[in-house]
């Protein structure tokens, strides 16, 4: 069907194109005005969504007249500085009002991966409010970190989804389009990382922006497009801000999948170990000392060393007390589970990163004492990490 340029789009019905990625329905093609948009954005997902904009902005004046982007001092700064976009650098929204344009105020907000909360008094300035792009099928992984979350549960499949901005909370606008059920494939799942996911999501997240402006779906009234049922509601999972604790081992409930799976989206896990704090004391005094394991692997139990899974997160290496690093020994320790993990890298708090039994020497977490398991030397750290 031609579409003859001009301010807006003509509001016929029609089908929706036919895009892989979005459920073919019929919708109004709603008619309004050129978009002054003040887009808000920090990271890589968000680059890609202002890059479409952009060229829809060149393709299209009449559609979008023009872009002004808030940022902080992060990558999508420089993004939009080589596309000679004006940029707003601002850390809160406190006492900053959107600038007036030649053409008019800003009339649409669209905050991708932003992490500031838009205030209402922003969006009861814009006359169509705001829009969003979060990558992943809402109400599901709402929260600021979706992507590990995501890969964190095991998820085969996923999505992206554009919605309002909301008054009062983070992702809990109206879903005004979203990727059909069951979602796309995740390539590889159980080795796919962080930037690899990203890669999938980000221009999937820009053509759903630019597909839902191009519709109108923004102008109300506005409707409903999540296809979630009330019951999916139940196992709905808090994509909640990755913090340090989210890298610190469960020993005891932990399995292999799950430390493996960590390590790969979050990075290098650690524990607490206990060190010997001063030798010369009688007895001697003990404290916990942080340990990153920055690399470790699955390898099958040596003979004898199955005695220590019974106590998941004990550490012990392959021979009797003395232990010497020259020896060609290791450090060992078995999972939840019963697998058992090899330590080869570690960095103790305060030290440099090293291999896993020179560092453990070196900050005396050895214990003293040697226990044998069916003809096997084993020495077992003073306890287990926490």
């Amino acid at each position: 069907m031609f579409l003859p340029r001009g301010p807006g789009a003509l509001c016929i019905y029609r089908r929706a194109g036919t895009s892989r990625y979005f459920a073919p329905r019929f919708f109004a093609t709603r008619s309004y005005e050129p978009l002054r948009i003040l887009f808000c954005g920090s990271d890589e997902f968000s680059i890609a969504s202002l890059n479409a904009l952009h060229k829809e902005h060149l393709d299209r004046p009449d559609r979008i007249s023009s872009i002004d982007v808030v940022c902080r001092p992060v990558p999508i700064k420089a993004a939009a500085t080589d596309l000679s976009l004006p940029v707003h650098e601002i850390d809160t929204f406190r006492g900053w009002t959107p600038p007036v344009l030649p053409e008019g105020p800003i009339n649409l907000i669209v905050a991708v991966s932003f992490g500031l909360f838009v205030p209402p008094r922003i969006l009861h300035g814009a006359k169509y409010g705001g829009l969003n792009v979060h990558p992943s099928l809402l109400p599901d992984f709402r929260g600021p970190a979706p992507l590990h979350h995501t890969l964190l549960a095991g998820r085969t499949r996923t999505g992206v989804t554009l919605q309002t901005l909301d008054l009062k909370d983070f992702d809990h606008g109206v879903i005004l389009q979203q990727t059909p059920s069951p979602g796309f494939e995740i390539p590889r799942p159980e080795s796919c990382t962080v930037p690899e996911l990203l890669n999938l999501v980000a221009p999937k997240g820009a053509e759903i922006l630019v597909d839902g402006i191009r519709k109108g779906l923004f102008v109300p009234p506005v409707h409903d497009a999540g296809w979630r049922s009330p019951k999916e509601h139940e196992s709905l999972i808090h994509a909640a801000k990755i913090k340090p604790e989210d890298r610190h081992i469960d020993w005891a409930n932990w399995t292999w999948l799950d430390i493996s799976r960590r390590i790969r989206v979050l990075g290098p896990l650690w524990s607490k170990a206990l060190v010997i704090n001063d030798a010369t004391a009688n007895p001697p005094s003990f404290q916990y000392r942080r340990v990153i394991f920055t690399e470790m692997e699955e390898v099958e139990p040596m003979k004898g060393s199955e005695a220590y899974a019974v106590v998941p997160g004990l550490p012990f290496v392959d021979g009797a007390h003395p232990i010497e690093s020259r020896q060609g020994k290791s450090v060992y320790v078995f999972t939840q589970d019963g697998k058992l993990l090899r330590i080869n890298q570690m960095k103790v708090e305060g030290e440099q990163n090293a291999d896993a039994l020179r560092a453990a020497l070196k900050a005396r977490m050895v214990g003293d004492r040697t226990f044998s398991s069916n003809g096997s030397d084993y020495t077992p750290f003073y306890n287990p990490l926490q």
